[in-house]
C-alpha cells in the first residue's frame, strides 16, 4: 500500500483498458484506477510488441495480444510487472521483469 501512496505504482494503459471493461467496478475504485500514474507508449513500441508476439510464437509459445502489449510497455519502460496472472511466465526470456 506504501507504494501507492508514494506514487510508486504505475499502471500499464492496457491494463487499464482491460480492468475499466468491468461494468460494475465500483465508481471509487474506477476512480483509484485512473488517478495512477500511465506508463508511456514510446517510438517503435507497436512494432517491437509485434516481434516480441512473433518470437515467442516461434518457440511454439501462445501469446496473447493483449498480454503482448502489456509486457512491451513493460519492458519498454524498464519497470516490474506486478501479476498473479501465471500466463506471464512465458515472456521472462524476453527480459519481462516479472513479480509474481
Amino acid at each position: 500500500m506504501a507504494a501507492l501512496t508514494e506514487h510508486r505504482v504505475v499502471m500499464v494503459p492496457a491494463v487499464l483498458a482491460e480492468l475499466l471493461s468491468d461494468h460494475q467496478l465500483p465508481q471509487n475504485t474506477k476512480k483509484s484506477l485512473v488517478a495512477l500514474v500511465l506508463l508511456p507508449i514510446s517510438d517503435g513500441y507497436w512494432q517491437r510488441a509485434g516481434e516480441l508476439r512473433a518470437r515467442l510464437r516461434a518457440k511454439g509459445l501462445r501469446a496473447l495480444l493483449a498480454d503482448t502489449l502489456i509486457a512491451q510497455c513493460c519492458i519498454d519502460a524498464n519497470v516490474h510487472f506486478i501479476t498473479r496472472d501465471h500466463d506471464f511466465k512465458r515472456f521472462r526470456s524476453s527480459q519481462l521483469k516479472l513479480v509474481s
